[in-house]
């Protein structure tokens, strides 16, 4: 018995240990907002690896879940003589729900594991020793240009899939379901709100922030060799993912606790 709560005092203080490490990562990442020098091509060049090359992925996700969330509800609804409910339920989920999440998490998959592998080998090749010599602050060059991009690009990644999501519900429902193409875009656009939109888009500004954020510190703390790289990058996007499907139900509570 003694040997179990051993166990679990150990694991609950690796994990406080663990919380006050990304804490005060976070911290210093900040601080370093409001002190030059300012690195605007390195936070360009990571607005378009974040941002831009992750438009297709996002966008098919976005298209998909959008489509066979339309023939959810339909489905759904025929149990109730409530198929005109479609349009609305599949932009309000969308918008809500899946597209940040499930944006966020596509982001997670492709941008947190690559800027962990990125950072970790720059820390095994001595690189960001090598930026130490040159007078060169990590934390600015290669931390704060990839969170400030996350945090700006994620939103609009938000918002794009948002509008594909609808467009493959639209498509579905137009074509596959009979819907008329008028009444259903009405029922779309009537029954969203703008606090709708706007948490979605909070929802993808803290998701971006939360991919980099611990990108970066799995990538800053990796360990030696191929196999520290690796458990770098394993760690980068578990945590991420955990962490957004945990920020979205705090940030849901925020807005629609009510």
């Amino acid at each position: 018995m003694t040997k179990v709560f051993a166990t679990i005092g150990q694991t609950v203080l690796a994990l406080i240990a663990s919380i006050g490490r990304v804490s005060i990562f976070i911290g210093q990442t900040l601080r370093h907002l409001v002190a030059p020098p300012f690195y605007i091509r390195e936070f360009t060049t990571q607005l378009v690896q974040i941002g831009w090359l992750s438009l297709p992925v996002v966008g098919l996700t976005a298209f998909f879940t959008g489509s066979a969330l339309a023939l959810q509800i339909y489905a759904g609804g025929a149990r109730f003589n409530a198929e005109a409910v479609v349009p609305s339920i599949v932009a309000i989920g969308m918008v809500r729900e899946l597209g940040p999440v499930l944006g966020g998490l596509m982001v997670a998959a492709r941008v947190a594991s690559s800027i962990a592998a990125e950072i970790g080998t720059m820390k095994v090749t001595e690189q960001i020793d090598a930026l130490v010599t040159l007078s060169t602050n990590p934390m600015k060059y290669l931390t704060l240009p990839r969170v400030l991009a996350a945090t700006l690009a994620v939103p609009c990644l938000v918002a794009v899939g948002d509008a594909i999501g609808i467009l493959g519900g639209y498509l579905v429902g137009v074509n596959r379901l009979d819907f008329n193409a008028a009444a259903y875009l009405i029922n779309t656009v009537n029954f969203l709100e703008a606090g709708d939109v706007l948490s979605g888009l909070v929802k993808g500004a803290a998701f971006g922030f939360i991919v980099a954020t611990m990108g970066c510190y799995a990538g800053m703390n990796s360990g030696r060799g191929a196999q520290g790289v690796g458990r770098a990058t394993k760690s980068a996007v578990v945590s991420s993912s955990v962490l957004i499907l945990a920020a979205n139900y705090i940030l849901t509570e925020v807005f629609f606790s009510a």
